[in-house]
Parts: structure tokens; C-alpha cells; sequence
């Protein structure tokens, strides 16, 4: 499990193309059948991913996390990320799960193990301090949020699973966002939340085609260039919004201080610089 130190808004403002992917941006998350996990200091935020292939891959103990077993102390969203159904093993129970289908995992559960020879697992964790029971649900389970327009490049449906009205969790906070066919952006306009770290996870994106992702302070902002199978850790202090050359999708995840999906600051777009 690789760490990234948490880091300030003064930092990022020296740092050059380089360093900015190596603190901010996990690659190859979901290209092999070894689980890579990735674990930031913001909010104690980890992920990760795995494609099984014609393999059943454990979640793995990290030394880093000084725990009997992984989620001992934290609790876990999976989202199928590939293009045909897998399965997770919950301590004994098997969930399905089709492409961009969650399974929410709650602290305690011992063994996981995933499998499927068309699917691909994105996983993020947060610390828990609370129980919740394991539980899965689809995308017409999952409460659908429309918003953007063709006019805006940015019509776009979320989809909301994991959150106060939908899975309960202890923090973590997750949902699916896809794109209308011919629309480019995200999150536009863009917000900060002081209170959460997010991570978005883009797949559903061609091999030759890049995600333009922007971070850093509203007023000074960087940019990622993202490829499918990739994510971005977002800092609490960071905008996060981004434009695609093709249509696709992205997970968001939260984890930090509330589970308030509106408690935003947004920035109007003539004021990003």
C-alpha cells in the first residue's frame, strides 16, 4: 500500500507537473489481479482496485494500517468498474454486482474476496467508528440525480448510493456520475467542501482518450491529465472538476466530517483563475 502525505494549498502552487501526479494521482488501479491500494493522509482516505480475471483476489492487510484485518476499524464501498458481472464474498455471503453496481461493506467484516473474469473492483475505505450492515444495490436502486444541459456540455446523471438516504455508512459518501453522449464536463460549476476529502475514479473513457482534471485553490488552480483506470485524491481545501475529449464516467467518494451532500462552497466560474 503506497502512502501520500497530506499537503498544503502553498505546496501545490511550486510544484510542477511531475509531483503533482505523484501525490495526487493513483494509475493503474484496476489493471491486475493484485489489489494496489493508495492511502492519503487527507481524512485517512484509502484506495484501491483489482481485476480478477479468471482469479478469486483477497483484500489484503496492510502493515501500514496496524489492524488485525482490514476493515477491524474502517469500512468499505466496492463499484464495479468492468464490463460484466463479478461477485464479492462477504464473510461467507456472495453479493453480484453488474457494472457501476456498489456494495457497501461495513466495519468488521473479516474476509472479502472478489472475483469475475469481465469485471473490474474499484474500492474506497474510511475510517468507521460505527457498524453498518453490508449491503448492495444497482443503478435503479441507486437515487438519480439529473443535472447540466447539452447547451453546457455537462448533462450528466448521477447516481447516489451510498449516502444518508440511500446505504447507510458511518462516513464514506459515494456515487456513480455518467455522462451524456457528447457532453464534456463535470461538476461544473465547481465547489470546495472544507469538511471531506473526495476521490474521483474515471473510467469508461477510450484508451486514447484523456480526462483534463482541475485541483488546487479556486484562485490558483493545477490541472491532472487523468486516463481511464485512474484516480485523483482531492484535498478538502482543493476544487475538483474536469472536462473529458470523450464521454465517461467517474466514482466520487467522501470521507471526512459529514455526510452532507450540499455542504459545498462553490465557485462561480468567472472567479477560477
Amino acid at each position: 500500500m503506497e502512502i501520500r502525505h497530506a499537503t498544503s494549498p502553498d505546496e501545490v502552487e511550486r510544484m510542477g507537473t511531475e509531483e503533482l501526479r505523484a501525490r495526487f494521482l493513483a494509475t493503474d488501479l484496476v489493471a491486475g489481479s493484485t489489489v494496489r491500494l493508495v492511502y492519503s493522509h487527507h481524512d485517512r482516505l484509502v484506495v484501491g482496485g483489482v481485476t480478477p480475471g479468471g482469479e478469486t483476489v483477497a483484500l489484503p492487510n496492510p502493515d501500514a494500517l496496524r489492524s488485525a484485518f482490514f476493515l477491524e476499524r474502517r469500512e468499505l464501498g466496492v463499484v464495479n468498474v468492468g464490463d460484466g458481472e463479478g461477485r464479492v464474498l462477504v464473510d461467507g455471503e456472495t453479493f453480484p454486482l453488474g457494472p457501476k453496481e456498489v456494495l457497501y461493506v461495513g466495519r468488521g467484516a473479516r474476509e472479502v474476496t472478489f472475483s469475475g473474469s469481465e469485471a473490474g473492483f474499484y474500492l474506497v475505505s474510511t475510517p468507521a467508528h460505527t457498524t453498518h450492515p453490508t449491503r448492495g444495490a444497482t443503478m435503479a436502486e441507486a437515487e438519480p440525480v439529473s443535472l447540466g444541459s447539452i447547451e453546457g456540455s455537462n448533462e450528466r446523471t448521477i447516481y447516489k448510493y451510498i449516502h444518508a438516504a440511500g446505504i447507510r455508512s458511518c462516513q464514506l459518501v459515494l456515487g456513480v456520475t455518467v455522462l451524456a453522449r457528447g457532453s464534456m464536463w463535470n461538476t461544473m460549476p465547481c465547489h470546495v467542501h472544507d469538511r471531506r476529502t473526495e476521490a474521483y475514479f474515471y473510467f469508461d473513457l477510450p484508451a486514447d482518450q484523456r480526462v483534463v482534471h482541475l485541483m488546487g485553490k479556486p484562485d490558483a488552480t493545477r490541472n491532472l491529465i487523468v486516463a481511464g483506470g485512474q484516480a485523483v485524491i482531492s484535498p478538502p481545501w482543493s476544487v475538483h472538476c474536469g472536462f473529458g475529449t470523450a464521454s465517461y464516467a467517474f466514482v466520487w467518494a467522501m470521507g471526512g466530517e459529514n455526510q452532507a451532500y450540499d455542504d459545498v462552497e462553490v465557485v462561480a466560474v468567472q472567479d477560477l483563475r
